[in-house]
């Protein structure tokens, strides 16, 4: 407790053990989660600087479960916001050299299911599907245009999504490249 009278004072060196007592099982919880060192270092760097600056404002009884909670946090929305799936993706992008001959059958063939399914869309998702991916608008300006709310384009856009992943079946990995 007197550590975080310390920290809440402003003294340093508290801080700096603070630091040094929770870093790793805070990058520990993280990377339990996320398995992403750099990503879990940054979160970890976040919740601790964060920590820091708002030490005046703290109400904290257990400083372990506190931090614990805050990477908890952290990681969750990290996860909500789909940058695991992307970061993967990136991961195995990198690690694989793919040629697409847009001349191949198998080419043809996905783009052909991809146009299929486009086409069964209902007819506002699939205007709301084209102008996000092929105006590359924002949600924010396809709303604005269709005089719709930004949650219904996201909903939209997400029901494209999924039946275009339920039409290519084992061929969605593919799906990122052309849309």
């Amino acid at each position: 407790m007197q550590l975080l009278v310390l920290v809440k004072e402003g003294d340093h060196d508290a801080f700096n053990q603070v630091y040094e007592r929770f870093y790793k099982p805070l990058f520990g919880y993280a990377y339990h989660m996320i398995d992403d060192k750099y990503v879990c270092d940054d979160m970890v760097q976040d919740v601790l600087t964060w920590f820091w600056e708002h030490r005046a404002h703290h109400q904290i009884n257990n400083l372990k479960s506190y931090l614990l909670t805050a990477i908890k946090y952290q990681a969750a929305k990290y996860i909500r916001r789909g940058k695991i799936r992307e970061n993967h993706l990136l991961a195995t992008l990198n690690n694989t050299t793919i040629t697409v001959n847009e001349e191949s059958l198998e080419f043809r063939e996905l783009q052909a299911v991809i146009t299929s399914s486009i086409h069964q869309l209902p007819e506002k998702c699939r205007e709301i599907f084209r102008m996000s991916r092929e105006d590359q608008l924002s949600n924010r300006e396809i709303a604005a245009k269709l005089g719709i709310s930004e949650g219904t384009v996201a909903v939209q856009i997400k029901r494209a999504l999924d039946k275009l992943r339920d039409n290519l079946g084992s061929m969605h990995f593919w799906m990122y490249f052309f849309l």
